[in-house]
This record gives C-alpha cells, structure tokens and sequence, in this order.
C-alpha cells in the first residue's frame, strides 16, 4: 500500500490543543501515512494573504483525507471546500457509550447508534433573503392562507431536497447498517423526516427512503415524525442503530446523541464523499477553555479513528479505539468534562501507552 497523504488542519481557539497530541498519537503508531500542514487561516492570511490560498486547496485536491480540528471562522474556507467543492454528502455521527464516559442515563449500557446526516442541502443551501424578494412570484402561505408579501417585513431560508441528494445518503446509510449488521449490530434503519407537514421537502426524502428500503430486505426498516424520533432518541435510545436525516435535523439530533453518551467532547465525525472523506470532533472550537490546555480530545481522538479505517488501516484504528475504552474504564486519568483531572496532553499520552 502506497504512503498515504493526510492533511492537517488544526482549525481555532482550543481546537489546536486536542489536534496536535492527536497527530502525534497517530504518528507514533508507525503507519505509512503522512501529515502535511498546508496554509490555512489565521497563519494563511499572515504568509499568503488569504485565509484559503490555493496551494491549500491543491493539498486537499492530491491528499487521501484531511483531519480537521474545528473553526470558529478563520478556517472556514477550507471546511466548507472540504464538504460543498468535495461532495462529501454524508456526514456519520457515531454515539457509543463506553464504562466511564460521564452518561446521563440510569442504564447506558449498550448504547450504540449512528446517525447519518445529509451534509449538503435542506437549509444548509444557504439561500435567505427578505420576504419582499418574494412578492412577484405570488406565494400564498398554504397555513395562514395569506399572499406571503401580507406577511411582510419579513425573512425566508430556502429548505432545497433533491432526488439525487436524498438517494446518495440514504443509500449510504443502508450500506452502513448492512456493515453493522455483519458486525452483529441490529442491522436497522430508521428515517425521520417532517413529511406530515412538508409533504413535498420532506416528503421527497421519506418517499426515496421507503422506495431504496426494498433494495435491502436484509435491513429492517422504519419512518418516523422527526419529533416522535427525538422523543425516542431520549426514551428509548437502545432501540436505534442507524438513523439517516435531512441536514438540519441531523445537525441538531446528533448533538443531542452525544449527550446521552456524556457529551460533544467524546462526539467523533466523518463526512464522507464518492471519492474523498474528511474527518472532525463534532464539538465546536471552546473558546471559552482555550489555552488552558484542558479540552477532551476524545473526539478528535475518535475522529482519526474513524480516518485511519477508511484509509485502511483497520487494525490500526481498532487498537486506538482499545486503547481509548482502557483508559476510560480505568478511570485514573479522565478529561475534566468526564470528572477527571487530566490535561488534555495527559489523557493523550495515557491512551497512547495502552495502544
């Protein structure tokens, strides 16, 4: 197997802090992988003049994969490249709890699903404007039964669902429920949409999921109101295995995952595309902690788990995964948002002797 190229992009605030260990970690594993660090925000603009310049874009364009810490702007150039000018349309959210990840619930036990977000359009599109801009098209709410320019001042977001769109992702979550199912997990997909009252949006994306379901008569298969699914997330988590939403439900709904396992700081992420996948914590940037040297890298820990399998190091990735779950099940050397003590270069180097 040929060295595989990697870029690096550490990203903003305390992000950089739960990077850096990690690639280090992962280094120390003697892969044939490199990390390359091209140009790319608040240092990009200092020595190219651009937050996103194009040898940046050039060493995206011939890597194999890119891990991204977060960003709270500066960076977001090369993110939104990554998702919108690579196609990487489906973004899996793992949540798996683990003895001594901090849950909420009496019983985590067992506690094992992924949600599969489309990670392109819904309202993600980002088309706004104000409702003025509407009026020559002569647009009548079917609710309030009222001309929208009535309802004016005013503003809209565009919600855009495409056959194309919903039939990639929901065709890649079947893929990854049938893999799971080899696995010995429950080999299921739930869909959850707002179809009862966006029958031609949501609607769309339910009906393609019922009509690619029948591909698949191995995987059990279920469609749920987006808000029955939230309360069964919270209720009766242990019934789920892979959930696949429209972009903005699965933003927020995979969020709220990572709070019954114990939180953003253990939330992994990869977003994947036909022909390219990069991968990121799910948490934000933690301005608010940085430079204390206390975030949980946990996620980006598990996100470079996650980069390492689709690069083909599987074994590789399985060991760092072991290594992660030891150090939590021990419990002496926890992040502080886990009720530990421990620098986030502590728990780096803890996780880094049981691999």
């Amino acid at each position: 197997m040929s060295t595989k190229r990697v870029v690096a992009i550490p990203g903003e605030d305390a992000a950089p802090e739960a990077f850096h260990p990690t690639v280090d970690l992962i280094d120390r594993l003697g892969l044939d992988l490199r990390f390359e660090f091209p140009p790319v925000g608040r240092p990009a603009i200092e020595s190219h003049g651009s937050a996103f310049p194009p040898e940046a874009r050039e060493a995206i364009d011939g890597s194999d994969a890119t891990l991204f810490g977060a960003t709270s702007g500066a960076s977001v150039g090369a993110l939104f490249y990554l998702r919108w000018g690579r196609q990487t349309y489906a973004n899996v959210r793992p949540t798996r709890w683990v003895p001594g990840y901090r849950s909420p619930l009496a019983k985590p036990d067992g506690l094992d699903l992924v949600i599969v977000r489309e990670n392109l359009e819904d309202l993600y599109v980002g088309v706004e404007g104000d409702l003025e801009d509407l009026a020559p098209l002569g647009l009548e709410s079917a609710t309030a039964r009222r001309p929208l320019d009535e309802l004016a001042p005013g503003r809209f977001a565009l919600k855009v669902i495409t056959e194309e769109g919903s039939k990639r992702v929901v065709r890649f979550a079947f893929e990854l429920a049938r893999r799971r199912k080899r696995d010995g997990r429950p080999g299921k997909l739930t869909v959850g949409t707002k179809h009862n009252m966006l029958p031609r949006s949501d609607g769309l994306f339910r009906e393609i999921a019922v009509q690619l379901a029948s591909e698949y008569p191995d995987i059990a298969f279920e469609s749920l109101i987006v808000d029955d699914l939230a309360h069964r997330l919270v209720a009766h988590p242990h019934d789920l295995d892979v959930i696949v939403l429209p972009n903005l439900y699965g933003d927020i709904l995979s969020d709220a995952a990572a709070g019954l396992a114990g939180g953003l700081g253990l939330a992994a992420s990869g977003c994947y595309g036909d022909d390219y996948a990069y991968f990121e914590s799910a948490h934000g940037t933690a301005p608010d902690i940085s430079g204390q040297g206390i975030i949980n890298p946990t996620a980006t820990l598990l996100s470079a788990a996650m980069m390492l399998e689709y690069l083909g190091f599987g074994e590789a990735a399985a060991r760092l995964e072991r290594a992660i779950e030891r150090t939590y099940a021990e419990g002496h050397t926890l992040p502080r948002d886990q009720g530990g003590r421990a620098t986030t270069v502590e728990f780096c180097e803890a996780v880094a002797a049981h691999v």
